[in-house]
């Protein structure tokens, strides 16, 4: 996955739309949890072994949610100046340390 290849097709979507008044931090972050809240709701009231199987069409759903969380995050860091590449390895790399066996 190229992040920066899909951040500039992201810009040329909201800059074709001027979306760019809208896509502050705070927005991007709210955006992004609203997402979060939507794939939640599709394994609310699911039993474990449920979550686990999903049916197509909502495994389906789940991916565009998934996505949707994505694009955000991608914004997000666009607009905070952040490199979500460098800044998921390093979160991995501490992940790896501190819970090494």
């Amino acid at each position: 996955m190229n992040l920066a290849e899909l951040t500039q097709r992201l810009h040329a979507i909201r800059d074709r739309n001027a979306w760019r008044p809208f896509h502050s931090p705070k927005n991007l972050a709210m955006a992004a949890s609203v997402e979060m809240a939507e794939l939640v709701e599709i394994f609310q009231w699911l039993s474990e072994k449920q979550s686990r199987q999903l049916p197509a069409e909502q495994l389906a759903h789940a991916g565009q949610e998934v996505g949707d969380i994505v694009l955000y995050l991608l914004l997000l860091c666009s607009e905070l100046g952040i490199d979500m590449e460098q800044v998921v390895r390093a979160k991995l790399a501490d992940n790896e340390r501190r819970f090494q066996p």
